[in-house]
C-alpha cells in the first residue's frame, strides 16, 4: 500500500470509530463476501437450455465507458434490440457519444458468440434508434473458445509483471483485433511504449485539470460493495486496488489525495509495467465503425482473457482531441482517428465489475 493508500486508510479507519467502530464501519461500506456473492450470481454458467433472458444477462457482462453499461435490450419474435441508452452518457470525456457506441459493439460481440455457443447463431441488422437487431433461430451450438472467457474477463487496472508476451500470442491477438473496417495495431518495443505513456500523461494532465470531467468521473465511482451493488454500475473502488471507503467519506477522501501527479505517476508505473498496447482505428469516424470496433475490442479483450493475459483501456489520448494525430502517427495511421488504446501483459486478479440486473436494461 502506497503513502496515498495509507493516509485514505487512516482516515477510514477515523471514521469507523467516529460512526461505531466496526460494526458501524462495516454497515456503511457492505462486505466483501457479500459482493463475491453477488458478482458470482452474476456471473454464473449458463443452464443447459439458456431462455433469452440468460443470454442478455451474458451480454450484460460486456466491457463500457466508465461501467456506465449504456445499452438497453429489446426482445421480438426471434430478435434482439440491442439500444443506446443515452441517459447513461458521459458529455465530458465522451461528447460525440463514441466511447458509448464502442460499449455497444462490446455488447453486440458478447451476444453474438453467447447466441452461437448456446444454440441461438444469428446476424445484426440495423435497429431504431442507431441500434442493432440480433436475429436468430435455433440451431446446434457452435463452441467458441472466447466463450468462456466473457465471465473471466476483466479491467485490471494495475501494475503487471513486465513478463514479454510470446510471439504466437502477440500473433492470436492481433487476429482477434481486427475485422472489416477495423485495424489494430499492436505496439510492443519500449521506446514506442515509452512515448505512447508519455502522451497518456498528457492527457491524463489536461483531464484532471478540468472541473467538469473529475464531477463526471466522481458520479460513477463507487467506493464500497455495498454502493457497488445497489448501483450495479460504475467504477468499483477494489476493482481497481483502491481503499474501501463510505460513500460521505470516499468524494472527500478522493479530493484531497487523487491529483493530477498522483494520477499521472499511476499511468507511468501501469505502462511501463505492461508489455503491450493495442490501439484500434475505425476506417470511418461515425457510429457504424465505432460499434465495429468494440466488436474488435471485445475479441481482443476475450483473445486475451483466454490466453490468461490481464489487460484495461487508456484512452485519455483518444479522449483529449488534441492528441489523436500524434497517437496516430505513433501508431502508423496517419489521417485516422483513433478510437481505443488497451494495455495488456500478466498481472494479477482483481473483484470483478459490477452489473445491473437484467430487468433494468430491458426496453
Amino acid at each position: 500500500m502506497n503513502r496515498r493508500h495509507m493516509l485514505i486508510a487512516g482516515a477510514g479507519g477515523a471514521a469507523a470509530a467516529a460512526t461505531g467502530g466496526w460494526l458501524g464501519w462495516r454497515g456503511a461500506v457492505g462486505s466483501a463476501s457479500a459482493y463475491e456473492r453477488y458478482s458470482a450470481e452474476l456471473r454464473a454458467p449458463l443452464p443447459a437450455d439458456p431462455q433469452v433472458l440468460d443470454l442478455i444477462r451474458t451480454a450484460t457482462l460486456a466491457a463500457s465507458g466508465h461501467n456506465t453499461q449504456p445499452w438497453r435490450f429489446r426482445l421480438g419474435p426471434g430478435t434482439i434490440d440491442l439500444l443506446p441508452d443515452l441517459t447513461r452518457a458521459t458529455p465530458v470525456v465522451d461528447p460525440d457519444d463514441h466511447h458509448l457506441f464502442v460499449s455497444l459493439g462490446c455488447a453486440a460481440e458478447t451476444l453474438a458468440i453467447a447466441g452461437a455457443a448456446t444454440g441461438r447463431p444469428g446476424d445484426f441488422s440495423t435497429a431504431p434508434e442507431g441500434g442493432l437487431r440480433y436475429s436468430f433461430a435455433p440451431a446446434p451450438p457452435r463452441p467458441d473458445p472466447l466463450f468462456p472467457a466473457i465471465a473471466r474477463r476483466q479491467s485490471t487496472r494495475a501494475l503487471y509483471d513486465g513478463r514479454p508476451v510470446p510471439n504466437e500470442a502477440l500473433a492470436r491477438l492481433q487476429q482477434a483485433g481486427e475485422r472489416e473496417g477495423v485495424r489494430c495495431v499492436l505496439i510492443t518495443e519500449r521506446a514506442r511504449l515509452d512515448q505512447l505513456r508519455d502522451l497518456t500523461l498528457a492527457g491524463n494532465e489536461a483531464q484532471m485539470r478540468d472541473p467538469a470531467f473529475i464531477a463526471e468521473l466522481k458520479h460513477w465511482l463507487r467506493f464500497n460493495p455495498a454502493s457497488a451493488m445497489r448501483q450495479g454500475d460504475g467504477l468499483y473502488a477494489a476493482a481497481s486496488g483502491s481503499p474501501t471507503l463510505p460513500d460521505w467519506l470516499g468524494p472527500r477522501a478522493f479530493d484531497l489525495f487523487v491529483t493530477a501527479a498522483s494520477e499521472n505517476d499511476k499511468y507511468a508505473r501501469q505502462i511501463d509495467s505492461s508489455p503491450g498496447v493495442a490501439v484500434f482505428f475505425g476506417a470511418q469516424a461515425d457510429r457504424a465503425h465505432w460499434i465495429e470496433v468494440g466488436r474488435a475490442c471485445h475479441r481482443f479483450a476475450l483473445a486475451a482473457t483466454a490466453l490468461g493475459l490481464k489487460l484495461a483501456c487508456i484512452n485519455q489520448a483518444v479522449e483529449v482531441a488534441r492528441l489523436r494525430p500524434e497517437l496516430a502517427a505513433l501508431a502508423g495511421e496517419n489521417g485516422l482517428r483513433p478510437d481505443m488504446v488497451m494495455r495488456f501483459g500478466y498481472g494479477p486478479t482483481l473483484p470483478l465489475s459490477p452489473r445491473r440486473p437484467v430487468a433494468e436494461v430491458l426496453a
